[in-house]
C-alpha cells in the first residue's frame, strides 16, 4: 500500500516507520506523498490512540532526499518546502499523542520530523542536527521555526549557522530530545511510555494537547481562556462521566473515546 514507509497498529497504537534504508530514509517527494495519505488513514481511524514515528535501520531520517533537490529550481524547492511543511503540520495537528523514536539519524528533515512530535525518545547512539546551511540552503520543513521553539533563539541560530551535528545526550541537555535510552530498548521504551498516555480518556487527551499547543501561542489571559473551552467540552462527553464515577466507585476506567 505505501512505497516507503511501514505501518502498523499494536493495541490501537499506530507506528509509522519511514523505510527507506538504502538512503538513510531520506525525505523525498514519495516519502511526503506515503505520509500525507497515511496520517489521513491514521485521523480516520477512531480506535487509534497514539502514533509513533521511527526509522528503519540506523537512522531514523538522514535528511532530505539531496539528489533529488540538486536538481529543483527556485519554483521546485518552493513547491517542495511547501508541501512538506503542510505534511509535517498534519502531524503535528493530530489529536492524538505523538512520540519520535529517535534510533539514529535525525539530520535535517529528519530532526525537523522528530520535532513535530509531543515528545522525543532518542537512543543514546542518535545523532541531531539541520546541516542545510553547509548545502547552500535553509532548513525548509520547519527547522527555523520549531527549533528556536524548543531551545531559544540564540542556541538554535548557533547550530543552523553552524550546521553542526550534535550527539543525543547534546540534543538532551539542550533540550531537543526529552528521553534517552538504550539502543536496544528503544521501542520497548516508547511503548511503555505511549501506553501511559493512551490508557486515558482519548478525548481528554486530545483537549489537553489542544489546550497546550494552542495557549503555548497566546498571552497567559489568552491561554486560560483557551484552557476553560477546552475543559468545559469534556464535559459533554461519556468518558468523562465514566472515569468520574470509576474514581468514585474505586474501579478501573473503561473510556470509550465518546
Amino acid at each position: 500500500m505505501y512505497e516507503t514507509i511501514i505501518y502498523e497498529v499494536k493495541d490501537s497504537i499506530a507506528i509509522v516507520t519511514i523505510n527507506r534504508e538504502k538512503a538513510l530514509n531520506a525525505i523525498n517527494n514519495q516519502v511526503l506523498a506515503d505520509l500525507d495519505k497515511v496520517l489521513d488513514e491514521i485521523k480516520a481511524d477512531k480506535n487509534i490512540r497514539g502514533l509513533i514515528l521511527t526509522g528503519a535501520g540506523r537512522s531514523f531520517v538522514a535528511g532530505a532526499d539531496i539528489a533529488a533537490m540538486s536538481v529543483m529550481n527556485e519554483e521546485e524547492g518552493f513547491n517542495f518546502g511547501v508541501y512538506g511543511n503542510g505534511v509535517f503540520r498534519k502531524i503535528e495537528l493530530l489529536d492524538i499523542p505523538v512520540i519520535a523514536a529517535v534510533n539514529g539519524f535525525a539530520l535535517g528533515g529528519g530532526c525537523e520530523l522528530a520535532m513535530t512530535s509531543d515528545y522525543i525518545v532518542a537512543s543514546e547512539k542518535a545523532k541531531f542536527g539541520q546541516p542545510e546551511a553547509g548545502l547552500g540552503i535553509t532548513p525548509g520543513f520547519g527547522g527555523t521555526q520549531r527549533l528556536p521553539r524548543k531551545i531559544g533563539v540564540s542556541k538554535a541560530k548557533e547550530l543552523i549557522f553552524s550546521a553542526r551535528v550534535i550527539s543525543a545526550q547534546e540534543a538532551y541537555e539542550l533540550g531537543i530530545v526529552d528521553k534517552l535510552v538504550a539502543p536496544e530498548e528503544l521501542m520497548d521504551k516508547v511503548m511503555e511510555l505511549m501506553n501511559s498516555f493512551t490508557k486515558n480518556a482519548p478525548i481528554a487527551v486530545a483537549n489537553c494537547k489542544k489546550a497546550i499547543d494552542e495557549g503555548y501561542q497566546l498571552d497567559i489571559d489568552g491561554g486560560v481562556k483557551t484552557e476553560s473551552k477546552w475543559f468545559a467540552k469534556c464535559f459533554g462527553t461519556e468518558d468523562q462521566k465514566e472515569g468520574m464515577a470509576a474514581f468514585l466507585e474505586k474501579r478501573p476506567a473503561e473510556f470509550k473515546n465518546k
